[in-house]
C-alpha cells in the first residue's frame, strides 16, 4: 500500500508524541478510527503498529463471522446431548464444546492483544468470558467423570452459554437491549413490590370470604382455602388465562361475589398493568436518548482523532490533502468504485480546492454510511431491436394502458373477484376454469409490464414488491398446474402435497397489499425496522435458551407423549400417575414437555401467550412439586412483564419514528448535497422515467459536469441514495442529534463521554428530546 506523503505542519494525536509512525501506519490508524466512527465500535485499542493491524484483522467480517458460527455451535449442541433432540455420544458433544471454548479463548486473547491491559481487565465482558469458560471446563471434566462410573449429573454451565453471544464485542446490539432492562429495573421494582401487596391483601380478602364457606371448584377441589394457592389463582387472574373460571364457584353462590373479581381486574389487569408498560416506555426512552448520545459524541470523538493524524496546514486552516482523503476512504472501504469515491469527493470538497476542511472531514463516515448506486440509464430491449415497432401507435398506446391508474384499479377488481372464487367450492366446473382464466390474466398483466418498462430496471435489485409480485404468480402458476396434476391422479392422495398446493394459491390473494399504497407503507416499514426487531429476537432467544436448559434439567422424563391413537392407561395420564384426572391430562396436554430443546421452546412460547399457562404449570407442580411454579412465574415476570414491555416500547418508538420518515421522505444534509451537484437521480425520477435505469456499480470514472442536462440521461452515468429510510431507529435518532451539535463543536472528553448518565442536561440540545 503507497504511503501518504505529509508536511512538515502534521500535528498527530499520539500517546506518545516522540515516536514518529511511518505514513502508511498513520493511514491506518486513521482508517480504524474512521472505520469504528462508521460502525459506532466503541474499543479502545492500542495505537502501535503491530496492534494496530491485529485491530483491523480483529474486525475482519471473516473473524466475525468464525466467532458468531463458533457460537452457533456452541448453543445447538443442547440439541444433541441429553435430554436430546437428536442424540450424540457425550464424548462427540464434549469435544464440540471443548473445540468451541478453543475459539472463544482466542478470539479473547486476540482481543487482549489489541487493547491497553488495564482497559481489558477492566472490562466486566471480557471476565464473565474468561470465568464462563473456566466453568465450562470444571463442569465438563466434573459430569465427564460421574459418567464414566456411570453416575448421572447435572450439566448446569448448559445454562450459561449465551454468555457468549451477549458478552462479545461483536453483539453489542443484545448487550444493549439487556442494559435497558437492566436500567429500567429500579423503576420497575417499586412497581411490581404494590403490585404485589395488591395481589396478596386480594388473596387474603379471598381467604377470608369464601375459605369457610365449603365451595368446591368443578375439579371436585377445595376453593380458596391455602394462601398460597390462592396468591397464584391471582396471580394467573392477571394474565385472564383462568377467566371466569376462577369465578364461577362464588359468583354461582352469589352475583355480589363477582364485584371481588371485578374489581380485582380492574386494579391489577388493567392499571397495574398499563403502569408497567408505562414506566418501561418512559424508562427505554430515556436510556435510549442517553445512548444515542454516547454514539455520537464519540463517533464525533474518532473522526477528529482521524483528521489530526492526517491534517496539514494550508494557510491558516488545518486540513487533509486530497490524496490522503482518497487513500483513507479506499482502506477504510476497499471495494468502492472509482465513480462513488470520486463523487464523495466533490461532496467533500465543494470548492474543488484540492483539500478536505475539518467540517467535511468530519462527514466521512456519514458519506460512508450512505449507500450510493450508479445509474446507467439504458432503453429498452425492444427499442433497440424492433424501433419502428416498440414505438408504433399501437405500442406507445399500450404502455400508455399499461401506465394509468385505470389498469391497476381494474387488476384490483381481478384480485377481488378471484378471493371471492378460491372461497367458493373448487369441485364445480366453473371454479376450476375461472382459475386458469385469473392465471392467464395474472401473466398477461407480468408481461405487459415487462414490455413497458426495461426489464432489467422492473427486475432489479431493489424493486421488491415487482419481485414479490412476479413470484406469487409463479407460485400461483405452480399451485394450478400442481392441483390439476393431482386431481387426474386418482389414485394420488397425499393430502400433505394438496394442503401446500392450497396454500400456494391463496398466496395469490396477497398482491393486493401491492395494490393498496397504505398497505405498501406500512409494510415497508415493517421491513425497515425488521433488522433492529431482531436485536430482541436476539434478547428473547437468549431469554427462553435459558430457561428451556433450566426445564430440562427439572422436567426431563416427567411428561411423556403417546400416539393420539395410543390408548393404554399411561397414555391416558401423560406417562405420569400424578396427572391422573388433572386438567393437564384432560387436555391432552402430553406433547408440551421439556424433553428436548425444540419441544422447551414450543413450551416456552405457549406461556409467552399466556392462555393457559396455568394448567401448564399445574401440571409440571403435580410431577415434581408445587414450588416448581416459582420457575413459571419467574418465566412470566421475565418474559412478559419485562421483556415483552421493553418489546413493545421499543416498536411504538421504531414504528412512529419509520413511518413518519416513510411519509415526510427527510433527507440527511448529505443527500441533498448530492442532489445539488446534479449528478443526483431521485428514485422517483427512475419510476418516471419509465423505469429504465439498470441499477449496478460500475467502476469508472465520475464525469459530469454540474449543468448536465437530464435529457441526456441515457448518455452518462448518474447516482442516487439507495434508501432513504434508516434502517435503525438508532441510526435516525442519531442523526437527528447530531444535526444538533455544532459542526466545530468538538465535543466533552472521552471520559466525559463514558460517564453520560440520562439525568444529564445539554442546553446545546433543546430539541432531542421532542426529536426523540
Amino acid at each position: 500500500m503507497p504511503g501518504i506523503q505529509l508536511g512538515s505542519g502534521v500535528q498527530r494525536l499520539r500517546p506518545e508524541p516522540q515516536e514518529e509512525l511511518p505514513a502508511q501506519e498513520n493511514l491506518l490508524l486513521a482508517a480504524a478510527y474512521v472505520s469504528d466512527a462508521q460502525y459506532n465500535r466503541n474499543v479502545p485499542f492500542q495505537t502501535s503498529p503491530q496492534a494496530i493491524r491485529l485491530y483491523c484483522f480483529y474486525n475482519h467480517w471473516t473473524m466475525r463471522v468464525a466467532t458468531y458460527i463458533f457460537i452457533c455451535v456452541d448453543l445447538s449442541l443442547a440439541l444433541f446431548e441429553e435430554p436430546a433432540l437428536f442424540p450424540l455420544p457425550f464424548v462427540a458433544t464434549a469435544l464440540a464444546e471443548v473445540l468451541c471454548l478453543a475459539a472463544f479463548s482466542a478470539r479473547l486473547v486476540h482481543f487482549a492483544k489489541v487493547t491497553p491491559q488495564m482497559v481489558f481487565w477492566k472490562d466486566t465482558k471480557n471476565i464473565c468470558i474468561m470465568v464462563t469458560i473456566v466453568v465450562t471446563l470444571i463442569d465438563l471434566i466434573i459430569y465427564g467423570s460421574l459418567e464414566a462410573v456411570h453416575i448421572h449429573s447435572i450439566r448446569w454451565t448448559r445454562a450459561l452459554r449465551p454468555v457468549f453471544l451477549i458478552n462479545f464485542p461483536e453483539s453489542r446490539q443484545i448487550r444493549r437491549a439487556f442494559r435497558s432492562i437492566r436500567n429500567t429495573l429500579p423503576d420497575i421494582l417499586y412497581v411490581f413490590l404494590l403490585f404485589l401487596f395488591s395481589v396478596l391483601m386480594f388473596s387474603l380478602m379471598a381467604l377470608k370470604l369464601f375459605g369457610d364457606r365449603g365451595l368446591k371448584t368443578a375439579d371436585g377441589a377445595p376453593y380458596f382455602t391455602n394462601i398460597l394457592e390462592i396468591a397464584f389463582e391471582l396471580y394467573v387472574l392477571v394474565t385472564t388465562a383462568n377467566n371466569p373460571d376462577i369465578m364461577m364457584p362464588a359468583y354461582n353462590v352469589s352475583w355480589w361475589y363477582s364485584l371481588y373479581f371485578i374489581t380485582y381486574i380492574i386494579i391489577n389487569t388493567y392499571i397495574f398493568m398499563s403502569v408497567f408498560l408505562a414506566v418501561v416506555y418512559n424508562n427505554y426512552r430515556k436510556h435510549l436518548k442517553n445512548e444515542i448520545r454516547k454514539l455520537a459524541y464519540l463517533k464525533r470523538h474518532k473522526m477528529i482523532q482521524a483528521f489530526n493524524i492526517l491534517k496539514v496546514k494550508v494557510g491558516t486552516e488545518f486540513v487533509v490533502k486530497e490524496a490522503a482523503w482518497k487513500q483513507l476512504a479506499k482502506v477504510v472501504t476497499p471495494d468502492i468504485s472509482s465513480s462513488h469515491l470520486e463523487l464523495l469527493l466533490r461532496i467533500s470538497d465543494e470548492g474543488q480546492q484540492g483539500y478536505v476542511d475539518k467540517m467535511n472531514f468530519l462527514r466521512l463516515a456519514d458519506l460512508l454510511n450512505i449507500q450510493v448506486v450508479t445509474i446507467n440509464l439504458r432503453r429498452h430491449p425492444l427499442e433497440a431491436w424492433v424501433p419502428r415497432v416498440y414505438q408504433s401507435s399501437m405500442s406507445l398506446l399500450v404502455q400508455r394502458m399499461v401506465q394509468h391508474r385505470i389498469f391497476v384499479w381494474a387488476y384490483d377488481v381481478i384480485i377481488l373477484i378471484n378471493a371471492i372464487c378460491i372461497a367458493l367450492d373448487e369441485k364445480h366446473p366453473f371454479i376450476s376454469y375461472a382459475e386458469w382464466l385469473f392465471l392467464a390474466l395474472y401473466i398477461i398483466e407480468i408481461l405487459l409490464k415487462l414490455y413497458t418498462y426495461e426489464p432489467r430496471a422492473y427486475l432489479g435489485r431493489k424493486q421488491f414488491w415487482n419481485w414479490f409480485d412476479v413470484l406469487i404468480i409463479i407460485a400461483a402458476l405452480v399451485a394450478t398446474m400442481a392441483n390439476a396434476a393431482i386431481q387426474s391422479a386418482r389414485k394420488y392422495n397425499s393430502r400433505q402435497i394438496l394442503d401446500i398446493v392450497l396454500i400456494l394459491r391463496i398466496l395469490r390473494l396477497l398482491r393486493v397489499i401491492i395494490s393498496i399504497e397504505r398497505f405498501r407503507v406500512i409494510v415497508t416499514t415493517l421491513i425497515n425496522i425488521g433488522p433492529t426487531m431482531l436485536t430482541f429476537g436476539g434478547l428473547v432467544f437468549v431469554v427462553y435458551y435459558t430457561f428451556a436448559v433450566i426445564g430440562m434439567e427439572m422436567f426431563h422424563g416427567k411428561v411423556q407423549f403417546f400416539d393420539p391413537n395410543f390408548t393404554s392407561p399411561d397414555a391416558l395420564v401423560c406417562g405420569n400417575p400424578a396427572l391422573k384426572g388433572s386438567a393437564f391430562a384432560r387436555d391432552r396436554y402430553c406433547k408440551n414437555n421439556f424433553n428436548d430443546l425444540a419441544s422447551s421452546f414450543v413450551v416456552l412460547m405457549e406461556l409467552t401467550v399466556v392462555n393457559q399457562w396455568h394448567v401448564l404449570a399445574g401440571g409440571f407442580a403435580l410431577v415434581t412439586h408445587q414450588a416448581a411454579k416459582l420457575y413459571f412465574i419467574l418465566f412470566h415476570i421475565v418474559v412478559v412483564i419485562l421483556i415483552v414491555n421493553i418489546f413493545i416500547a421499543f416498536i411504538l418508538e421504531a414504528f412512529f419514528v419509520a413511518y413518519s420518515l416513510g411519509k415526510s421522505e427527510i433527507e440527511t444534509a448529505i443527500e441533498k448535497k448530492i442532489q445539488e451537484l446534479g449528478v443526483g437521480i431521485q428514485e422517483e425520477d427512475v419510476q418516471d422515467w419509465k423505469l429504465t435505469g439498470n441499477i449496478g456499480t460500475v467502476d469508472s470514472t465520475f464525469s459530469g459536469n454540474d449543468g448536465d442536462n437530464r435529457g441526456k440521461a441515457l448518455k452518462g452515468l448518474y447516482f442516487r441514495i439507495a434508501s432513504k429510510k434508516y434502517r435503525t431507529v438508532d441510526a435516525l435518532l442519531q442523526r437527528m442529534f447530531e444535526s444538533e451539535i455544532a459542526p466545530n463543536d468538538e465535543g466533552p472528553s472521552l471520559e466525559e463521554i463514558l460517564n453520560f448518565s440520562p439525568s444529564d442536561i445539554y442546553p446545546k440540545n433543546p430539541n432531542f428530546d421532542n426529536s426523540a
